[in-house]
């Protein structure tokens, strides 16, 4: 449905405005939106979830009323959701928003979302849930260590980076084996497998890689904006403050909500969250309190660090300075520099 917008006449624009946690992004695409006529799509591995609000520092009632956002919300925490299934969702909207004479704003920092959905996926099947249900009910009754040497006979690769107590990233692996007979390594690039964090989660993803064919490229006219403070320092207090102001507003009481539903557990995507994996190890008399607010901190900077690792490769980036009171104006230019959109 999504590429659908793809045509021999021009490709229609679409704004990218990408850069660390506690950056500003939000503020500054709500402004960009009283300028443009720009409908936001978020690209954010964790506010997908819902009930996951302070955490994920999520906009506020009164931000969502003033610029709705796209693709959050779309998950209950018991759910998997891969940068496939982004990349299908995020192709879908941009295609409504285009055909409504509007401009797709897509905005977060989860690189790899932004990754999959400039240049396609390798190929990898997306989840399918009566597998996966199946391979939990095997775990169940054979034990997940049968399950990993399973793995090692059909795929001794991903059986050597995969620890057996990684549930998430064992099952894929099973799973993408039993849909396509193919090891999942078979479909990792010899270059970096193995190698990335997913953004916003703390643990190796299952090394979704991309081949960035024509066939599996956007079909827009991409104007990619970064934005992030000159000083480290600066981005490193802004976390630093937005952490306690989580936690004034209610962050644990959040996880312990979470926790008592009783169906999730801390090998599950969601809970894996920055944040939410150091709340959760707190409250389950793991951490005190203030080593799970060190820790916390400390994962929220590190977040940060990659997702600017991630962004000082990217091709085609126009950077922001997050202090500039001018910034609205900067990113103004670019966009109008980039684009043939009647502005």
């Amino acid at each position: 449905m999504g590429e659908s917008t793809a045509s021999t006449g021009p490709k229609p624009p679409a704004i990218f405005l990408m850069g660390p946690t506690a950056s500003g992004k939000t503020d500054l695409a709500i402004e960009l939106c009283q300028q443009l006529p720009c409908d936001i799509i978020s690209v954010d591995s964790a506010m997908i979830y819902r009930g996951m609000d302070i955490g994920t520092a999520k906009p506020s009632p009164a931000e969502l009323a003033q610029a709705p956002h796209r693709l959050i919300d779309i998950c209950d925490p018991a759910e998997s959701y891969s940068a496939a299934d982004f990349r299908r969702d995020a192709l879908a909207q941009m295609a409504r928003i285009t055909e409504a004479g509007r401009i797709p704003l897509l905005v977060g920092g989860t690189m790899m979302y932004y990754k999959a959905l400039l240049h396609g996926m390798s190929g990898l099947p997306a989840a399918d849930p009566a597998l996966r249900a199946q391979l939990e009910q095997e775990a169940r009754d054979r034990g997940w260590h049968e399950l990993h040497r399973e793995l090692q006979e059909r795929d001794a690769v991903a059986a050597g980076l995969i620890h057996p107590n990684n549930r998430q990233r064992l099952l894929r692996a099973l799973e993408v084996i039993r849909l396509t007979g193919k090891p999942i390594s078979s479909f990792w690039q010899a270059d970096g497998a193995g190698a990335h964090r997913q953004d916003g989660v703390e643990d190796y993803t299952y090394f979704t890689q991309w081949q960035a064919d024509e066939a599996g490229s956007l079909p827009y006219t991409v104007t990619q904006l970064a934005m992030a403070p000159s000083d480290r320092r600066v981005l490193h207090e802004r976390i630093h403050r937005r952490f306690l102001a989580m936690l004034e507003a209610g962050f644990l009481d959040e996880v312990r909500a979470l926790m008592g539903r009783g169906d999730l557990h801390p090998d599950l995507p969601s809970m894996r969250c920055v944040g939410y994996r150091q709340a959760w190890n707190h409250l389950a008399g793991n951490d005190s309190y203030d080593t799970f607010v060190s820790k916390g901190v400390a994962a929220t900077r590190q977040l940060a660090k990659r997702q600017l690792t991630w962004l000082r490769k990217w091709s085609d980036v126009h950077w922001l300075a997050s202090e500039d009171e001018y910034i609205s104006t900067e990113a103004l230019k670019k966009i109008r520099l980039r684009t043939t959109f009647n502005l």
